[in-house]
């Protein structure tokens, strides 16, 4: 069975991207085969793995070439990747103009996946609320919502929640969240702390235990490494690795 995990926030600059590769690379280090797909037009996670971009995304939805000729494998063992670029942008207007069925990504996506005994699917989205996230999250098994703990921290969240909603009451999504990760946690803060307290207080048994800040995982997309490769006696990978055992129980 293929399992796949949608990583989406409306709010930009909550280490997202950072949570979808590290993720993608913990199962893989847990002996899962898994797949990797950019769907945000920045295509930072080509940038993390210390990868070229190339417009993967677009030409699987839109130039419909077969997922064959996008999917790529990777220096690390099990991982591959359909990655992005500036053009994905395009492709989430072209599918908006065309009123794409909501399954179209799952439909280019999941077979491919199955046919290939992919254990996981991790889509990273833009941060933009839009057709391709839409999409994304209709293709998944589980949305997993990274949220930076900052006095804005509930808006991105709610903004997010809303969509899931709407996708699951009106277009019979059959998943759900599944869960809300705090990144970017500084315990020393008050303003960290009170926030912590405000999403535990709003959200409860979705919360996830958090990311705390750390400048290693900015130094991972200057190295081209994940959090893993980088430091694995780092919090930082303790901390991802705690996630990586949390969805491997998820499913």
């Amino acid at each position: 069975m293929t399992t796949t995990i949608t990583v989406a926030n409306q709010k930009g600059g909550v280490g997202k991207t950072t949570t979808a590769v590290n993720l993608a690379h913990g199962l893989v280090l847990k002996g899962k085969r898994v797949l990797l797909v950019d769907l945000d037009p920045q295509g930072q996670c080509a940038t993390i793995l210390g990868l070229k971009q190339e417009p993967g995304a677009f030409n699987l939805l839109i130039a419909d070439q077969n997922p064959d000729q996008v999917i790529r494998s990777t220096d690390r063992e099990n991982l591959y990747v359909v990655l992005g670029d500036k053009k994905t942008a395009t492709a989430q207007t072209v599918l908006g103009v065309q009123r794409t069925p909501i399954s179209f990504t799952h439909g280019k996506l999941i077979p491919a996946a199955k046919s290939d005994n992919l254990d996981y699917v991790i889509i990273d989205t833009s941060p933009s609320v839009g057709e391709l996230q839409e999409q994304a999250i209709w293709a998944a098994n589980g949305v997993l919502i990274p949220c930076a703990v900052d006095y804005l921290a509930t808006d991105g969240v709610f903004s997010i929640a809303a969509t899931i909603k709407r996708i699951h009451d009106e277009l019979d999504w059959q998943g759900s969240i599944t869960g809300i990760l705090p990144t970017f946690y500084d315990e020393v803060t008050r303003e960290s702390k009170a926030t912590l307290e405000d999403l535990d207080d709003r959200f409860g048994n979705l919360m996830l235990r958090p990311i705390h800040r750390a400048t290693i995982l900015r130094e991972c997309a200057v190295e081209g490494k994940t959090i893993f490769e980088l430091d694995a006696t780092s919090r930082a990978a303790q901390e991802y690795d705690q996630l990586v055992e949390f969805i491997l129980g998820w499913e």
